[in-house]
């Protein structure tokens, strides 16, 4: 009988996005309807799907070996965990999120210090509890099922929530007070598992390849060709990115120059490179960059 390892997948707004990642990693990502638990076409590896906030726990029971949570949520549990890698997406693109502290445009509270005795409204009561303390405020604290963004200020003075853009508190006429938590998307383990030698390898591998799928999310490979009386000029605009591959085509006085940088950086690089005499330019997606 295979040995199995036990991984945590998040059910929710990261979902989605962790799917994208399983799938460039190399891995089967195919959730049927329906179900928590699954494979991913690796049958060492045992899947369920569940809440980003049950995860953590999970891992410190021991009841998963590996999980895929937040920052925000492994704080809120308070779980004792070891973080393998940070995979720094959120929902929507390779980026951290902010948990933030918000109230009415129109309110009088200014400042932190002006929540003293009112009421705040968040899904991570422990999150805020802790961020009160460290600032010596006592206010009152109230889970919310969701839909926090409307509770002001009928139901609440201020809210603590999750933003990726802003766009939702603005929406609903909100302004940030302050930034309780940056968080990130960890892939996280237990830690007697990592006593096992053969979880602990499988873990490693699988910290490997998911890191480098995210890390290809955001990267593009170019190709080009330069004359070789131009090379060094070239190579001097390009010091910021990895280990330009350089190699001199047989019998001709050029060169074919391949390098990877971000997806953002090559719409400048590009039409730069194309003015400084580079021929045959080619943008190509990167799968997979390991480290």
């Amino acid at each position: 009988m295979l040995p199995k390892l036990k991984l945590g997948i998040p059910k929710g707004s990261l979902q989605e996005r962790t799917i994208e990642i399983l799938e460039a990693a190399g891995f089967d990502a195919n959730i049927p309807d329906r179900t928590y638990a699954f494979s991913i076409g690796d049958p060492e590896i045992e899947c369920f799907l569940l809440r980003p906030q049950e995860i953590p726990k999970y891992i410190e029971e021991g009841k998963l070996d590996l999980g895929i949570s937040g920052d925000d949520c492994i704080t809120e549990t308070k779980a004792k965990v070891r973080e393998i890698c940070d995979l720094e997406y959120a929902k929507k693109k390779i980026t951290k999120v902010k948990w933030v502290l918000a109230v009415p445009e129109n309110s009088e509270i200014k400042s932190v210090k002006d929540l003293e005795g009112k009421t705040i409204s968040t899904e991570m009561v422990n999150l805020v509890k802790d961020y009160l303390k460290k600032h010596k405020i006592k206010a009152k604290i109230e889970f919310s099922w969701g839909g926090t963004e409307v509770k002001p200020p009928r139901f609440a003075d201020a809210i603590a929530d999750l933003t990726e853009t802003g766009a939702s508190l603005r929406a609903h006429n909100l302004k940030i007070l302050d930034t309780i938590l940056e968080s990130s998307t960890k892939l996280i383990a237990n830690r007697s598992a990592l006593r096992d030698p053969w979880k602990k390898e499988k873990i490693r591998a699988i910290a490997i390849l998911l890191k480098g799928a995210v890390e290809g999310k955001e990267t593009v490979s170019l190709m080009l060709h330069v004359r070789e009386s131009k090379l060094k000029e070239i190579l001097r605009v390009l010091p910021r990115f990895k280990k330009p591959t350089v190699r001199k085509l047989t019998g001709q006085d050029w060169c074919d120059i391949n390098v990877s940088c971000k997806e953002k950086e090559a719409r400048v690089l590009i039409p730069k490179l194309k003015k400084m005499g580079c021929e045959g330019i080619v943008e190509y997606p990167s799968v997979k960059i390991i480290k």
